[in-house]
């Protein structure tokens, strides 16, 4: 087939290009710089601007599928800036889609959609979306996840999923960050660090969103549906953050925040940063805090009975191939 990755200079569209190349699909990569790698795999890159609709409708053209993973992450930012690439976006993708003919649509989602102040603990996708957002970004999301499942229909099927902590060799956001941190002496445990959150492997959320693709038709019963994706082996955040600065060659973290000393370091952050005009991340914000401070793990039953989808790639041997990528090939 001939697909279309948006985003697919990024971490996973980059990794969801090369799995459909390897098994012999046509790819085209829509993105916002140019990728000379991805044109060495093999896959036809278009420059563009995902909020674009006439450049969004070009890429699209001739294609079977198209694999929507652009979007603007973090925790830091112009509420605009999320809304233009997420939900504007979107819009654009989903009608470039229905101009042409395109069949199937499957969406990055994040499970940042349905996080509030509680722990999430093995829920379901039956769980409601919050009243409230406290970043722009689980917001944004929301917004464009919504439109993806109202969009669904018997000319243009649509899936929705949701891969929670993506990691692994390659990784430009999380990996080092984290890494960073940690050999600067900035990195903090909230708490004990003992709430267990949900993962996933790079190659493991690539595969989740093609085995989707090939499931996704008018009748089936991932039309229209949302999925938590993970490696179903949800951890410590505090044991998970240690493994990552550990295949760095890094010791364990050791220093500690209180939970509610983080959140209003979060809240102070964010309003002196806003007065002064920063465009730099802050070190904490509420969002950071709630999420390194409660348990947040997903019942993925749904996405192994209706796709197939399960793990081919454990969080040892992933952690094993991390250590290797970051002793020879990370930046």
């Amino acid at each position: 087939m001939r697909a279309l990755v948006t985003g697919g200079g990024g971490f996973l569209g980059k990794a969801i290009a090369a799995q459909l190349l390897a098994r012999g699909d046509e790819v085209r990569v829509f993105a916002r710089a140019d990728y000379p790698e991805l044109r060495e795999m093999g896959a036809e890159t278009v420059r563009g601007d995902i909020a674009n609709a006439t450049e969004v409708a070009a890429a699209a053209a001739g294609c079977d599928v198209v694999f929507h993973v652009a979007a603007k992450a973090g925790v830091w930012g112009p509420y605009e800036d999320f809304y233009r690439t997420n939900v504007e976006g979107t819009r654009a993708v989903i009608a470039a889609c229905l101009e042409h003919g395109v069949k199937r649509l499957v969406y990055t989602s994040s499970p940042s959609v349905v996080s509030g102040d509680h722990d999430l603990l093995g829920v379901d996708e039956s769980v409601p979306y919050p009243t409230h957002y406290i970043a722009h970004y689980p917001k944004t999301k929301a917004e464009a996840e919504r439109l993806v499942r109202a969009a669904n229909g018997p000319t243009l099927s649509t899936v929705s999923l949701r891969p929670h902590l993506i990691w692994g060799p390659g990784d430009n956001h999380l990996v080092p960050r984290i890494v960073a941190r940690a050999r600067s002496g900035k990195l903090r445990k909230i708490g004990d660090g003992r709430y267990l959150v949900d993962s996933v492997y790079i190659d493991n959320a690539a595969l989740a969103h093609l085995l989707a693709a090939e499931h996704l038709t008018p009748d089936s019963p991932v039309a229209g549906k949302v999925y938590f994706i993970s490696q179903d082996e949800p951890v410590d955040v505090g044991e998970l953050m240690d493994r990552i600065i550990a295949a760095a060659g890094l010791p364990p973290v050791t220093r500690s925040v209180p939970p509610k000393l983080a959140y209003f370091a979060g809240w102070l952050s964010e309003k002196l940063y806003t007065a002064l005009g920063k465009k730099e991340e802050p070190l904490m914000t509420r969002f950071v805090a709630k999420q390194l401070s409660t348990a947040h793990y997903f019942d993925i039953s749904a996405a192994k009975a209706d796709f197939g989808y399960a793990p081919t790639v454990s969080i040892d041997e992933g952690m094993e191939r991390l250590a290797v990528w970051l002793r020879t090939a990370a930046p």
